[in-house]
């Protein structure tokens, strides 16, 4: 198998870490060595630790001030490592939806993110035994077929020149058929089929490409890739052999937001129109309210966090206005993606 499965010249991912906190417990793990071997010419500070939670649950964290320059913790998963697949996300029609982390926290900036209000600190924490994960999926796989989704708490693609948790996940996932995976990604990195990796696994490995329009990626999705370099990872990774979705998700409202979307639709369908579509999500901003008051918190001058949401069971939205938002970009789409394939988090 190739080491190499990422084009890492096209990824517009940087690291700002200065400090890696290392749990003893990790530093036997392959992965360890490997990524501290990435480290090896930064001028880096190496930390011992017995646990991670003693640096990621600190007291008196700033999550914000944390993001302009992260630290890194290398760490041992214990306890459930799969869970299933939560009631605000598309199971997209599969019976057995679960998601998985790897990673805890993004190297993006969103400020919409719910990372921001589940935890106090925006250290990035990854988990270095993924045998134990590989495991815990095959006793899964022993009582039905798993649809499984790895990079809902992180972007796993945009971390893969540091971790190579992917070439090691595909590796895995080749010979398993009852095996359906998603990997979400607002990066513009690009992931080719290993060596040995056959098209037939590639056809249950989806890319699933979060999509927004250039004004929303520049003012609120900070450090992610712009959109004319996600459509063309996502056309790279058609022509590797990969399903795409796209996630219109979340829709966010501010003014003149329909004019926004309206040309942003066009430019997708535009540069997509070529290559086939698995299907699409359609979501618009929602939060829980505890998660939301953390996250004003935080970004006390963020537009998108001061919206006056209505709040229903718990759930900050845009109340009866989210039905027009979800229309419109049904009604933008409608021409190049067939409504069925169109899933909402209502269906």
């Amino acid at each position: 198998m190739s080491s190499n499965s990422l084009e890492t010249i096209s990824c517009d991912y940087r690291t700002p870490f200065s400090h890696i906190y290392i749990e003893e417990e990790a530093l036997q793990y392959p992965a360890t060595a490997r990524i501290l071997e990435y480290f090896k010419n930064r001028d880096t500070v190496q930390i011992p630790i017995r646990q991670y939670q003693e640096v990621f649950h600190r007291k008196h964290q700033s999550f914000a001030a944390q993001k302009h320059s992260p630290s890194l913790i290398l760490a041992v998963k214990h306890g459930n490592l799969i869970y299933p697949g939560a009631k605000v996300c598309q199971s997209f029609g599969n019976a057995h939806f679960y998601y998985t982390s790897f990673v805890m926290n993004c190297p993006f900036d969103c400020e919409y993110c719910y990372l921001q209000g589940m935890y106090s600190s925006a250290h990035i924490v990854i988990f270095v035994n993924l045998e134990d994960f590989f495991t815990e999926t095959k006793k899964l796989l022993v009582q039905h077929p798993v649809y499984l989704c790895i990079s809902y708490d992180t972007d796993l693609l945009a971390l893969e020149p540091m971790t190579g948790f992917l070439t090691e996940y595909l590796a895995f996932a080749a010979e398993l058929p009852e095996l359906t995976t998603e990997l979400r990604t607002k990066s513009a990195c690009r992931l080719s089929r290993p060596d040995g990796f056959s098209a037939e696994a590639a056809k249950r490995f989806i890319l699933a490409y979060t999509l927004s329009p250039d004004y929303v990626a520049t003012n609120y999705e900070h450090r992610t890739a712009p959109l004319a370099a996600r459509l063309k990872a996502a056309i790279a990774a058609h022509q590797n052999g990969f399903p795409i979705r796209l996630c219109f998700d979340p829709m966010l409202r501010f003014p003149g937001y329909e004019a926004v979307y309206t040309e942003f639709f066009t430019q997708v369908r535009e540069a997509l129109r070529d290559i086939p579509i698995l299907d699409a999500s359609v979501g618009v901003f929602r939060i829980s309210d505890t998660y939301l008051k953390q996250m004003r918190k935080h970004r006390p001058d963020s537009a998108v966090l001061a919206y006056p949401f209505e709040t229903v069971q718990q759930v900050c939205h845009y109340g009866s206005r989210s039905a027009d938002m979800i229309q419109l970009a049904i009604n933008c789409l409608a021409d190049w993606i067939p409504e069925e394939k169109i899933f909402t988090i209502e269906d």
